[in-house]
């Protein structure tokens, strides 16, 4: 798939989704304000961010398609990275303010007037969210895209607090609707670890992690003939773009234009043999 194809799929996908998140999140909010749920409110915020998430992700993904330039040589893929840390502050932010108004709520209580709507519209917006989640994350992984992945992450999380405010509505159907505000709290903290996952991912991008095995590219390199040793590997970058830098040893009486044909077929066979490569420099070296 060409990078520009690349881009207008996950665009593509990302407006899908961004319609049925933020289809979810209005039928949440509505609802939950209506029958006083800080659960359900707590969990309208969180798919709105779902949302929210998806126009940072085209913003940053429209800037990540432009090709490489005098100023950026390297191309502009990691901005669709660096996007995906904008979810992670977003989340840490909503987390925030569902913990504050949620310990409001044990000096000021509020019984939330469940019914069989707002059932409904939990199981309804669960069963999207699970649509969401699954067809993203596929995506994503066939794309091997860094947004697509962390933002399916952020939906999944939205799947298991649905979930905790279906049990909240049968607690308080129970006689006990303190659950909401403690389930809304529970929300808040499933936010909280979707962030830090997110910024733990997208920050290895960023600050050039090690993106391999060094040990898979030392067994292709040693395989071609010429080269004496391997060393000195290092890898940076996302999946879908790794940069590759290596030493390698030659004979100290090899002609330059043997050297230049044995780099050059370290180059193929990396590129061949490990999808997502898409530059190699061999340094070498007289034994």
């Amino acid at each position: 798939m060409t990078i520009d194809k690349y881009y207008k799929t996950v665009i593509r996908i990302l407006w899908i989704v961004l319609f049925l998140n933020w289809l979810v999140a209005i039928l949440k909010l509505a609802f939950g304000y209506v029958i006083k749920s800080s659960s359900m409110i707590a969990d309208g915020y969180h798919s709105f961010s779902d949302g929210a998430s998806n126009v940072i992700g085209l913003i940053g993904i429209s800037i990540a398609s432009q090709p490489r330039d005098r100023a950026h040589p390297y191309g502009h893929k990691k901005f669709e990275t660096f996007s995906s840390v904008g979810i992670s502050i977003l989340l840490f932010i909503i987390c925030f303010n569902i913990l504050h108004e949620s310990l409001s709520r044990f000096n000021n209580s509020i019984i939330p007037s469940v019914n069989l709507s707002s059932f409904l519209v939990m199981l309804f917006t669960l069963l999207i969210n699970l649509l969401v989640m699954n067809y993203e994350k596929k995506k994503g992984l066939s794309l091997n895209s860094d947004f697509l992945i962390a933002d399916s992450m952020h939906t999944r999380a939205d799947i298991f607090t649905s979930v905790s405010v279906i049990f909240a509505f049968i607690a308080i159907k129970s006689g006990f609707p303190i659950i909401d505000v403690v389930v809304a709290i529970i929300i808040a903290l499933f936010i909280g670890k979707s962030a830090v996952d997110i910024l733990r991912s997208s920050s290895g991008v960023l600050c050039d992690r090690a993106a391999m095995d060094t040990n898979i590219i030392r067994g292709i390199v040693l395989g071609i003939d010429g080269v004496l040793s391997c060393h000195k590997i290092r890898t940076r970058g996302r999946k879908d773009d790794i940069y590759v830098d290596l030493h390698i040893q030659v004979k100290p009486d090899m002609h330059v234009d043997r050297a230049h044909q044995i780099s050059s077929k370290i180059e193929e066979e990396i590129k061949k043999h490990i999808p997502g490569v898409t530059d190699v420099v061999v340094h070498i070296e007289p034994r």
